[in-house]
């Protein structure tokens, strides 16, 4: 079997007496679109801050090969291969798109302020490998036009996609979306599903996506894993997913689980 690129053990984090994750635990292999869904405070945001060391643990492990993640201050996940997307935008809007996407390749700086401001030879090649990075992902990302405007300026869908550059200018192996296309009309849902997926395949990435948008997860996963209340409550592939009463009724209710089943009876 495929040796798991990221393992998550037993992971609970608690907000004084409230149990926000509670013994979550689930693998994802390596070069596959991981889903984690569930009904809205299941905890799948938290999932991923506790992941990269914006929330600190109860108990459990976050693993990376054979590396406690969840032992490391979170300046240095990043330096392990691993970027990420936020539920909320927060991107400066007086930067300029690429000057938001260079932001993705500052943890990989390494010719200092003062070579940088005397333009030595090591700082001027930085900045030349920098800017065919940029290129490349705002190529792939449809973003080539928009380098020299000003992010405050762009239409919100647009905002989006300049989040996941610049997540992506940092080379991760591991990149996580937090509600991508939170916002988005079925269109722009759709055309940025498949940019996704091109990303996944021209980067060989593994991708581990928290969403709402059930076509698009279904359509884009290789593996879902379900959350409710933040326990884990199914961890399988989409078409079992789709048909796991346990998870039709943490969505729809019991109600219509019994409503599936009488039909089918009919049926």
């Amino acid at each position: 079997m495929t040796e798991p690129v990221l393992e998550v053990e037993g992971l609970t984090v608690r907000f004084g007496g409230v149990v926000a994750l509670d013994d979550v635990s689930f693998a994802v292999a390596p070069g596959r679109i991981h889903a984690i869904i569930g009904p809205n405070g299941a905890g799948k945001s938290t999932c991923f801050n506790a992941m990269t060391g914006l929330y600190p643990l109860a108990a459990g492990s976050v693993r990376m090969a054979d590396e406690r993640l969840d032992l490391l201050h979170r300046r240095r996940i990043i330096g392990r291969g691993i970027a990420r997307t936020f539920q909320n935008l927060v991107l400066p809007e007086s930067l300029t798109v690429a000057d938001v996407l260079r932001l993705g390749r500052h943890h990989r700086t390494r010719a200092g302020l003062l070579a940088t401001a005397l333009r030595l030879p090591r700082a001027r090649g930085e900045r030349r490998a920098d800017d065919q990075i940029v290129r490349s992902v705002a190529e792939i990302l449809g973003l080539e036009p928009h380098l020299a405007d000003p992010v405050g300026v762009l239409p919100y869908g647009l905002r989006k996609k300049t989040e996941i550059a610049r997540a992506l200018c940092a080379e991760p192996t591991v990149l996580l979306l937090d509600e991508p296309v939170a916002g988005m009309n079925d269109a722009e849902s759709h055309a940025l599903g498949e940019c996704i997926r091109e990303c996944r395949e021209q980067y060989e990435l593994t991708v581990l996506l928290v969403e709402h948008d059930m076509e698009l997860v279904m359509n884009l996963s290789d593996h879902v894993t379900v959350l409710q209340s933040g326990r884990v409550i199914a961890d399988a592939s989409p078409q079992q997913i789709q048909q796991d009463p346990v998870v039709i009724a943490a969505y729809l209710g019991a109600d219509a689980v019994e409503m599936r089943e009488e039909a089918a009876t009919r049926g």
